[in-house]
């Protein structure tokens, strides 16, 4: 329990990753944990794992018929672990070489329509007063920007430029990145503020946003808000605020946004995470290919003569 606590401190303070980034591996370490103690080995610590035990849980995996990709994110956690284990010198090699896991079929992101999310921010969805002006704001700057969820819970007021048009998050491993908004965010943000300060004058700290009680967000209030909202347009079995980020890539992608700016804005480390969204339709690709391709301009031509 010691080496595993250290080990989360190591991801919280040194990698500077999420506090839900932290108890995603929490929780995949406690899975691991469990396995072992209702399959004989509840006397066998951590650092006396072997190859053999880890081999045996990726198939206790593939019965309970996880799928490959969750599959690859607890072993992802698992070699995470036995690396930091590895570099405390706590083991001498880590047992997770030589395991196989099953073939990742490519899972392409979900996003919403873009007219349906338009409707959403121009129809009169949200309430007056202080809540509805938080939440439409919340909504715009999600989809508008692309930030993740714990970026917009940390997002404080001195990161809003809104007479430039820029606003600066701090991303994954404490990167800084700056994203521009639109004029009608800028807008729809200055109408927040101003009713947030209204609403709690004597608020001390300078998160932007925050609850009906004026305290910083939290991811379940964040969730709860984004899903309550995109039921009213739309059916998605997920409407969370990551479904927000995937729509802003792909209504960029789809609209032309060169593949490396979109990386930026997103906070990518490599352009590999980035091309998920090059996911356009087929006609889409058709009317890219009729205008740009030579031959199928000169095609194009003589089935018009």
């Amino acid at each position: 329990m010691k080496l595993t606590s250290s080990f989360l401190s190591y991801l919280r303070y040194e990698k500077r990753y999420s506090p839900h980034t932290c108890q995603a591996y929490q929780s995949d370490l406690k899975q691991f944990r469990l396995y072992l103690d209702n399959n004989g080995f509840e006397e066998l610590p951590l650092v006396s794992v072997e190859n053999t035990q880890i081999r045996s849980y990726i198939v206790y995996l593939l019965q309970k018929d996880n799928s490959p990709s969750s599959i690859h994110r607890k072993a992802s956690t698992l070699k995470s672990f036995y690396k930091f284990l590895l570099r405390e010198q706590h083991i001498q090699q880590t047992p997770l070489n030589g395991v196989f896991l099953p073939k990742k079929g490519e899972r392409l992101p979900q996003f919403i329509q873009q007219d349906k999310i338009e409707r959403l921010l121009e129809e009169d969805f949200f309430p007056d007063g202080f809540a509805g002006a938080r939440d439409r704001a919340l909504i715009d700057l999600l989809y508008g920007t692309g930030i993740r969820r714990n970026e917009l819970i940390q997002l404080k007021i001195p990161d809003l430029n809104l007479k430039h048009l820029h606003i600066s998050v701090k991303g994954k491993g404490n990167k800084v990145r700056k994203i521009p908004i639109f004029t009608t965010l800028a807008d729809v943000l200055q109408a927040y503020l101003i009713a947030r300060t209204e609403s709690f004058p004597n608020n001390t700290h300078n998160f932007v946003f925050v609850t009906d009680k004026g305290k910083q967000l939290y991811p379940k209030f964040v969730y709860n808000k984004v899903k309550h909202y995109l039921s009213f347009i739309t059916t998605a079995e997920k409407r969370s605020p990551h479904i927000l980020r995937h729509s802003f890539a792909t209504h960029l992608a789809n609209n032309g946004a060169d593949l490396n700016a979109v990386k930026e804005l997103l906070g990518h480390s490599s352009l590999a995470a980035t091309q998920r969204y090059l996911h356009n339709s087929i006609d889409r690709l058709k009317q890219v290919y009729q205008k740009a391709h030579p031959k199928a301009k000169d095609s194009s031509k003589k089935s018009n003569n």
